[in-house]
């Protein structure tokens, strides 16, 4: 991030007196001229979403990343939602909106539930969470993984596919996202059987993610190549955009784990969603409190003119 006008997107349940005054503080701190200030959700809004947003549009010659970084100190401070990015919206309409699948989309790890119903759930986990943090090798933890599923029977596939619990704000997102014309996709280090089920359900336009090879009904440990890894995830985001017509700028990336760093890397605006410390550190935006459906207000729309 460099130095330029900054939006300023504030998320919370109730954005109190105390709240404010310490939002004001940090763009006094930076030394930040307020331009405008919008209220873009007010947790009284007769058919709102319980959360109360103001956006601030600032100019100034202040550091982004030192803002940036200030930002998320206080929002883990205040337990809020605080989120600066570049103002480029009078020149920059995204189009492309990328997600992890995993804690991301839904509040599970697949494979950590494929495990847990083989009887293997502890040791699979384990591993799944020191990957997400960035500890091993998404590649060789994987195949780690994978390996400790052989024989698991494919209609359990089917049952865990049913109880996905999805995602808070998710299906509030998708539905604004696709009314307004934005093209969504599914970039997964998971499998495409749970993916699919997600397109069916919430209508993402395309998905990416590991074919799980299945014989006689039964799991066999392993997947199709190559594996989507976080090389693959920005691979894909760009192969996408460009396919679509679209600059990287208009991109947007969301994902909870470190092999999604990548891709919210390359990304116009990468969001870190309900991430792990080392993601929410180094991805440019982050989400920690809010529903995945604060991602319309980090673009800018206003409460009343989305579908509830």
């Amino acid at each position: 991030m460099a130095r330029g006008d900054l939006i300023l997107t504030v998320l919370a349940s109730d954005l109190t007196a105390d709240i404010q005054a310490q939002i004001d503080a940090l763009i006094t701190q930076f030394n930040l001229n307020v331009k405008s200030t919008q209220r873009l959700a007010d947790v009284s809004f007769q058919s709102g979403d319980g959360i109360d947003c103001v956006e601030y549009c600032l100019s100034g010659d202040a550091d982004s990343k030192a803002v940036r970084d200030a930002a998320l100190l206080l929002s883990e401070t205040l337990g809020i939602d605080i989120v600066a990015q570049p103002d480029t919206r009078d020149h920059v309409q995204p189009r492309l909106v990328c997600f992890d699948m995993d804690s991301t989309l839904i509040k599970a790890e697949v494979i950590d539930e494929l495990a847990r119903r083989h009887g293997v759930g502890e040791e699979v986990a384990e591993v799944t969470e020191r990957a997400m943090r960035g500890e091993l090798d998404f590649k060789a933890s994987f195949r780690e993984r994978m390996s400790k599923l052989v024989g698991l029977d494919e209609s359990v596939l089917a049952e865990i596919a049913e109880e996905l619990p999805l995602m808070e704000g998710v299906e509030r997102l998708m539905v604004n996202l696709k009314r307004l014309g934005y093209r969504t996709a599914i970039l997964s280090g998971g499998f495409t059987y749970f993916a699919l089920h997600l397109q069916k359900k919430l209508g993402f336009d395309e998905i990416h993610a590991n074919e799980l090879i299945i014989e006689n009904g039964k799991v066999t440990g392993e997947v199709s190549e190559p594996i989507v890894d976080a090389e693959r995830k920005a691979e894909l985001l760009e192969v996408i955009a460009l396919r679509q017509g679209f600059s990287l700028d208009q991109t947007i990336a969301v994902g909870d784990g470190a092999n999604d760093l990548k891709m919210l890397a390359k990304a116009g605006m990468g969001i870190a969603f309900r991430a792990k410390p080392l993601v929410r550190a180094q991805a440019c935006q982050a989400i920690s409190t809010s529903g995945l459906d604060g991602v319309l207000y980090l673009l800018g729309y206003h409460q009343q003119d989305l579908t509830p």
